[in-house]
């Protein structure tokens, strides 16, 4: 993409760093990951039972947790399963675990971290494995958003809200100026009670979410909400347009969830007669509005186990997940396709793969520490902080 096919599609070339992938020491760009040893074949026939003898020879010493975005080659070899912050409680209530592997992405594996004790050791199988919406807004960024909205004279009226997807960087900033994380199951909670506490939400960093959950749950109007350019000077809005706003919306988004158009409700309506469709509120606002039910990764989960036998669905989420819910009802009858008809996975996510998590689990059960993801304490001290405003929302 040319600079000015970049500045005509109002998106910013991608930065040397990330293209350079595990080449640069520069904390802020893109992690790599540099293995002690090489990584197993992928094809390798011999890798499950590779995966199954070093997790039986670390016995309860490893906890290893699989997110629903996870390959299934991956999953299999998980002792829980869930969404990010599901995952990080169900680790921190296994303290008799030594090592946490965690086969998701950077920030989930931080939480992690940040949740369970000191004793405990969080593993990351790939480093690699970050994710497009946490990256989009780093600490530098949002300590001058800050600053804009305190030269607005707006700042001590304003309350952050940063979703679980975002880095343990921008959880502290949250829980350092009184706000709050939310997940996707009660991000409304959340913002009931950040407006119980000022005038205004800054909403980090998926400007969906935070978008949707406004205008569809809390009745407000889409004038409510201004998006904040971090790439722009002054975000790209004026003072007057600041102080007008009710929700301060990040320009962040999730990559996969963010290809979902309208033209994809439209088509698999008119493919799939009597189609029911239910995307995640990560999707933009006119899916959302078009779809006949939104909700979390769990929410979507419940809502095919409670559905009749022979009614059709169209999911708007990640596709390992569609796909592992259409095979696990196809034998009651339920079909469960994908929304769009282009195939994507969450490649960031797809980086943990069986040969990674052999390697990461074959040197912890020969006692080598490998990919530990380890939250500074200061930083994680702020970002407990946010955290535990969540858990105590009524």
């Amino acid at each position: 993409m040319t600079t000015a096919q970049a500045q005509e599609l109002d998106v910013q070339p991608t930065p040397l760093a990330l293209l350079l992938l595990g080449r640069e020491a520069d904390p802020r760009s893109e992690r790599g990951v540099e293995c002690p040893g090489d990584l197993p074949s992928p094809s390798d026939p011999d890798l499950v039972a590779r995966a199954r003898a070093a997790k039986e020879k670390l016995g309860d010493k490893v906890f290893v947790l699989g997110h629903h975005y996870q390959r299934d080659e991956v999953i299999q070899f998980a002792d829980v399963t869930g969404d990010s912050f599901k995952l990080a409680r169900d680790a921190a209530a296994r303290p008799e675990a030594e090592y946490i592997v965690f086969c998701g992405v950077h920030f989930m594996a931080e939480s992690a971290d940040i949740l369970t004790s000191d004793d405990q050791k969080v593993v990351l199988p790939d480093l690699a494995a970050g994710c497009s919406m946490a990256d989009m807004a780093t600490a530098e960024q949002v300590a001058e958003c800050w600053d804009v909205l305190t030269e607005a004279g707006i700042a001590d009226r304003v309350v952050p809200v940063s979703y679980m997807n975002s880095s343990a960087d921008i959880k502290a900033f949250t829980g350092r100026h009184g706000g709050t994380i939310c997940t996707s199951s009660n991000a409304e909670r959340a913002l009931n009670w950040a407006f119980e506490q000022g005038e205004k939400v800054l909403f980090l960093p998926d400007q969906h979410l935070g978008r949707n959950t406004a205008v569809r749950d809390l009745g407000m109007s889409l004038e409510d909400c201004v998006v904040y350019n971090p790439h722009k000077p002054n975000g790209g809005l004026t003072a007057e347009q600041l102080r007008d706003a009710k929700m301060i919306l990040w320009r962040g988004h999730c990559s996969v969830h963010g290809r979902f158009s309208l033209e994809s409700v439209e088509d698999v309506r008119a493919r799939i007669p009597g189609v029911n469709v239910l995307v995640h509120p990560e999707c933009r606002h006119e899916v959302v509005a078009a779809a006949d039910y939104v909700g979390s990764t769990e929410y979507i989960i419940k809502a095919l186990e409670a559905a009749p036998a022979g009614s059709k669905w169209a999911i708007g989420t990640e596709l390992n997940l569609v796909r592992r819910l259409a095979n696990r009802f196809a034998p009651e009858g339920k079909e469960i396709v994908f929304l769009d008809r282009t195939v994507c996975f969450c490649s960031t996510m797809n980086r943990i793969d069986l040969p990674h998590l052999v390697w990461a689990l074959e040197f912890l059960a020969e006692g080598t520490l490998v990919n530990r993801i380890e939250v500074d304490a200061e930083t994680e001290a702020f970002a407990k902080l946010a955290l535990e405003r969540m858990l105590a929302l009524p």
